[in-house]
């Protein structure tokens, strides 16, 4: 604590000016334990080649000598040798850093956080003890340092260097504290962060659909940080953390010791890769684990003569202070590359490759973008992060032991999401599945038509799947929703896509209409063949008793009902609306009024061989013209003001049918009591044909007209009475069937029981086509 707050007071006189008088003293030490090759420009290299440093002097009597650090790492003797090795490679290629050479000026730090600060000290400062007073403004031994290791290590020599402008490049610092630009503008990486990590991680379990997961973390600041960012990661996501735990290092014996081999591990870069737990006891639950590991590269030439410390077999940190060293070259060479007046500082300048400040070397470090030898893409962002990459690791099982094959990679590059590549068929999945990717839901996804309804008081991953509402589709698997469909649209059964909702009229293709059209026209051909049976035999005398004047316009009549049920068939318009009723209306009415005019007639023929009367005088065949004239003129009349003042205009109108909506194209009205007057009238001229024509049924006749007109008025209006509920309760195009066939019954109805038995004796029984028959009582 004293040293520290030594140091710092010492470093801000030294900004400050303050010189105290006499030479500059150092108040630390000089490297030791260092490797050291000069160079036009000096890298320096702090490297964990020890575990354990010295125990300091904690009385501060006197200076120890001769105390080093103990316990040697491998590993990190290998990041030093690749150090030199990456040097010595680009010293030896005249194209990256012509007429400069670089040199490298490497410390032991002994993974301890006092001596790491202390080796990068002396770097900057200098190796001698004291220096000559007009030395001390000048430009430090070591502009750049790669390192340090750790992230507690490089936040301190961060934190400190950052008084000098000294820019560092770490190799494996991965704390996501260190992408803070605002407070470690100098910090560089080669090592991807945390974050990154756990952003890789989430799309891994959202790229396999796993989105029920268990989170378990050691229990130290790593863990905890870790575990913490990738939560931060999976929030908005659909992947929920069923538990959290944080559990001592004795993890994975006890996995062992509890037998559980159903899981599928999903493994980060700390222990992805870490031989010690791939003790033969932990294969049956371990096997199939896949994670991630920092990217392996095989560098051409590294391991060529040197010592038995140099194993290269997996080379993934060395990887990135390979990747350091070549950022720093490129830096230097895009500084070689400055033309005068152009430069990026005051004025244009440019630096002085052999004697620049710190500052300057950072500038370019921040610019800095090229493909590695291996053919890497290598950068920095605005935080001083690389661009994340990843290999992605799955643990086999061969002849008893782990081996840890590469089955994909991850890359992110600025800008982009990031971007999986993995080899499923060379994968082998955990939890005894092998080369089935395993499910992890809490919940199925819902299928298309349903939509994800949330369990209450559960994760948003668990949810039920309720049925979309009629009207409403999902056509996805997993929709929050359901979308309602456009106008004129609704869902079908299976409510995944928005069909066109029916439309329903009568139609000439529709069974019911094509069969109702046949008998509208068998009905008028009928009529026709009548009428010309009626030509034909005109000059008999059965024929010219019955007003051949009156039958001809009846049959006219018929022959108009009968095609007027043809406007009624096909798809509403504004001239068969208008067609419609207007025919029907006057067509019947004409055919009624002839029947009354013949009633009439036979009343009055009968009424004026009475004596003293005289009748038939106004009964002749021009009153008969006129009174049908006027009775049909009246009908018009009702017809052309509802044409006028409320016409029919085709409509749509939306029914329920089996719980979906039908479209049903019809005739409006209009005018309610148009129709009702139009049907009224008709009405009222049948009801005063029925009530003559009983009067006259029991005349002595031989051929009794009075008793057909009274049973064809019964018919007519039986089927008009039925019409009415009918009509009221048909739904869609069967409505305007019912008023169809009730036109063609009662016209069906007229037809035969006027003229049938006429055409019976006209055709089949010829004998009593004379007068005398006629006049036999």
């Amino acid at each position: 604590m004293y040293a520290c707050t030594l140091l710092l007071c010492y470093l801000t006189g030294q900004l400050l000016g303050v010189d105290g008088g006499g030479d500059c003293q150092l108040m630390v030490k000089s490297i030791s334990g260092n490797v050291y090759q000069a160079g036009d420009v000096v890298i320096g290299g702090l490297f964990p080649v020890h575990m354990e440093a010295p125990h300091p002097e904690m009385e501060f009597k006197r200076k120890k000598v001769n105390d080093s650090c103990k316990i040697f790492n491998q590993r990190a003797y290998r990041w030093l040798q690749t150090m030199i090795f990456a040097v010595q490679e680009i010293n030896s290629n005249p194209g990256l850093l012509p007429n400069l050479s670089l040199g490298y000026l490497a410390a032991d730090t002994c993974l301890e956080v006092s001596t790491t600060l202390v080796a990068a000290m002396t770097m900057v400062t200098g190796q001698d003890v004291s220096l000559a007073d007009t030395d001390c403004g000048s430009a430090p031994t070591v502009p750049v340092i790669i390192g340090d290791a750790r992230s507690s290590g490089s936040i301190v020599v961060a934190d400190t260097l950052g008084v000098f402008d000294i820019p560092m490049v770490s190799y494996f610092a991965s704390c996501v504290c260190l992408s803070d630009s605002w407070k470690y503008p100098l910090f560089f990486r080669t090592m991807p962060s945390d974050a990154e990590e756990a952003q890789a991680m989430a799309k891994l379990l959202l790229l396999l659909g796993w989105t029920w997961v268990g989170l378990v973390s050691a229990d130290d600041d790593f863990g905890r940080f870790g575990s913490q960012m990738l939560m931060e990661a999976l929030r908005g996501t659909e992947v929920c953390v069923a538990y959290h735990e944080v559990i001592p290092k004795a993890l994975f014996q006890e996995v062992a010791h509890q037998n559980i081999t159903d899981k599928q591990w999903i493994a980060n870069d700390a222990w992805v890769t870490y031989g010690t737990i791939t003790d033969p006891r932990n294969i049956p639950s371990l096997a199939g684990t896949i994670g991630f590991a920092v990217r392996k590269a095989n560098i051409h030439g590294l391991g060529i003569g040197k010592s038995l410390y140099a194993d290269v077999s997996q080379l993934r940190i060395t990887y990135n202070v390979y990747k350091g060293v070549y950022a720093i070259a490129h830096a230097l060479h895009d500084m070689l590359a400055c033309q005068p007046g152009k430069g990026p500082f005051l004025n244009g300048q440019c630096p002085d490759v052999r004697r620049f400040q710190p500052a300057q070397i950072h500038h370019y470090l921040r610019r800095v973008n090229f493909t590695t030898p291996l053919g890497e893409r290598i950068y920095f962002d605005q935080n001083g992060d690389p661009p994340a990459s990843y290999d992605i690791i799955n643990w086999h099982v061969a002849e008893g032991t782990i081996q840890f094959v590469h089955v994909g990679h991850f890359v992110s590059y600025q800008g982009s999401s990031g971007k999986f590549h993995i080899d499923m068929d060379r994968v082998v999945w955990g939890g005894g599945n092998r080369h089935m990717v395993p499910v992890s839901v809490c919940s199925s996804p819902c299928p298309p038509g349903t939509r994800k309804a949330v369990q209450k008081g559960r994760p948003v991953c668990c949810f039920d799947c309720l049925p979309c509402a009629e009207g409403e589709i999902s056509n996805e698997i997993g929709s929050l929703e359901c979308v309602r469909c456009p106008e004129r649209f609704w869902s079908n059964s299976n409510h995944t896509v928005c069909v066109a909702q029916q439309v329903d009229f009568l139609s000439y293709n529709d069974s019911m209409g094509m069969i109702l059209s046949i008998i509208s026209v068998a009905g008028a051909t009928l009529t026709a063949a009548t009428s010309s049976t009626f030509l034909f035999y005109r000059h008999t005398p059965f024929v010219r008793a019955n007003n051949s004047e009156v039958s001809f316009m009846l049959l006219l009549s018929l022959k108009l009902c009968f095609l007027c049920a043809l406007a009624f068939i096909g798809q509403p318009a504004v001239l068969s609306c208008m067609l419609r009723h207007t025919l029907f209306g006057i067509s019947f009415v004409t055919c009624i009024s002839c029947l009354l005019s013949r009633t009439v007639v036979v009343l009055v023929a009968f009424r004026s061989t009475l004596p003293g009367k005289n009748l038939m005088r106004y009964v002749g065949p021009i009153q008969q013209r006129l009174g049908i004239c006027i009775c049909t003129l009246v009908q018009g009349l009702i017809c052309m003001l509802w044409l006028t003042l409320a016409p029919p205009q085709p409509a749509e109108r939306a029914i329920q049918e089996n719980q979906r909506p039908k479209i049903i194209l019809e005739c409006a009205m209009g005018s309610v009591v148009a129709f009702s007057l139009v049907l009224g009238y008709i009405g009222l001229l049948a009801c005063l044909c029925l009530f003559l024509a009983f009067l006259a049924r029991k005349l002595p006749d031989n051929f009794n007209e009075a008793k057909l007109i009274t049973f064809s008025m019964l018919i007519f209006c039986a089927v008009w009475v039925a019409f009415v509920p009918a009509y009221i309760s048909s739904p869609g195009k069967y409505s305007v069937a019912v008023e169809i066939f009730a036109i063609l019954a009662s016209s069906y109805g007229l037809l035969l029981c006027i003229f049938a038995p006429k055409c019976y004796i006209m055709l089949l029984r010829p004998e009593k086509n004379n007068k005398k028959h006629l006049m036999t009582r």
